[in-house]
């Protein structure tokens, strides 16, 4: 009879579920801004306008993120730094 794995050792699917929960933290507003140095009023309207979006919402109703708020905020920031408006951005991200 064979021996299991031992647990460090599960091979591809264990490091890919190991990863999609590590990918599944949720942040709140607060760390979304300190983290991505963006202003509480700029992460508000960036979510009112569609360019990111809530993963989640606690059950007092504040808005919870996802890692992928963090991509999209470094191309926000990069577009609109080449020159970009916001309507552009967002026509970008919607084709």
């Amino acid at each position: 009879m064979a021996e299991p794995k031992p647990p460090e050792s599960k091979g591809k699917e264990g490091r890919a579920k190991a990863r999609s929960r590590a990918e599944r933290r949720l942040y709140k507003t607060a760390d979304v801004v300190k983290r991505s140095g963006f202003s509480r009023q700029m992460i508000y309207m960036y979510t009112t306008m569609g360019l990111i979006s809530e993963a989640a919402k606690t059950r007092t109703g504040h808005r919870l993120y996802d890692e992928t708020v963090f991509v999209k905020l470094k191309l926000i920031h990069d577009l609109h730094a080449c020159g970009y408006t916001l309507r552009d951005i967002k026509q970008i991200f919607f084709k």
